[in-house]
């Protein structure tokens, strides 16, 4: 490949950075960046024998400058420490929390999940608990609940009343129990609940059923509970 585009040079230069790493884009970023610094080393001076040529040669160090930004590997995320099938996390290098910190967070959720799929609003309560005792925090310091409303209420049916709803089966049923059994409170709103038709009795066993959620956020505040922003 790159004798076929570096000949012959006469007075043209035939090589196209652009079309050069669009050929590659399959290969490993590593590859592609050990491609072009091999290129630079054989672009030698008699190959610029113009300006064309001298100003395609600056974008050969462009390229190799971008792309040695790169070749970083995506980090992994897994479950745990706390919940070992729900809420993949990443440590961050240099981020350890004291063990005397505590955290009281509410979540709200109302965009419901398509049926038979687990809602991935629900499962970042288990995140943020694993990222965090994973990170130095004791379990016993982080404190959450989760206000439910919306289309995300029929995430919180229990197995009977999805299957009739949504005709499949709820996979938030066991993360929801899993979170339950951390002491997250698991709050729905009740004119929500009313508006589908719903009473408590539907309701995965644990969930709360309050007049409303924005009376539920407005108790959690009281209780010195923050918002999680989003």
């Amino acid at each position: 490949m790159v004798g076929i585009l570096l000949k012959p040079f006469g007075t043209r230069c035939f090589f196209n950075p652009v079309q050069e790493v669009s050929l590659n884009k399959r290969i490993r970023y590593g590859m592609r960046l050990t491609l072009i610094l091999n290129l630079i080393k054989t672009f030698s001076r008699d190959a610029i024998v113009n300006k064309n040529c001298a100003l395609k040669f600056r974008a050969i160090l462009l390229f190799a400058s971008l792309l040695s930004g790169g070749t970083a590997t995506a980090a992994e995320f897994t479950a745990g420490p706390v919940f070992t099938d729900f809420g993949k996390k990443t440590t961050v290098e240099g981020v350890q929390f004291d063990a005397s910190a505590h955290f009281k967070v509410a979540f709200d959720v109302a965009k419901g999940a398509d049926a038979g799929s687990l809602n991935r609003q629900f499962d970042s309560l288990a995140r943020f608990i694993n990222m965090h005792v994973a990170s130095g925090v004791p379990a016993q310091n982080i404190t959450l609940a989760l206000v439910v409303h919306g289309g995300a209420t029929l995430d919180l049916l229990n197995a009977v009343a999805y299957q009739q709803k949504q005709q499949a089966a709820n996979p938030n049923i066991r993360l929801i129990d899993a979170l339950l059994r951390h002491n997250v409170r698991v709050i729905v709103c009740g004119q929500s609940a009313a508006a589908h038709g719903y009473e408590k009795a539907d309701f995965i066993s644990g969930v709360e059923v309050a007049l409303s959620a924005m009376s539920a956020h407005a108790l959690l505040q009281q209780q010195g509970y923050t918002l999680n922003p989003f």
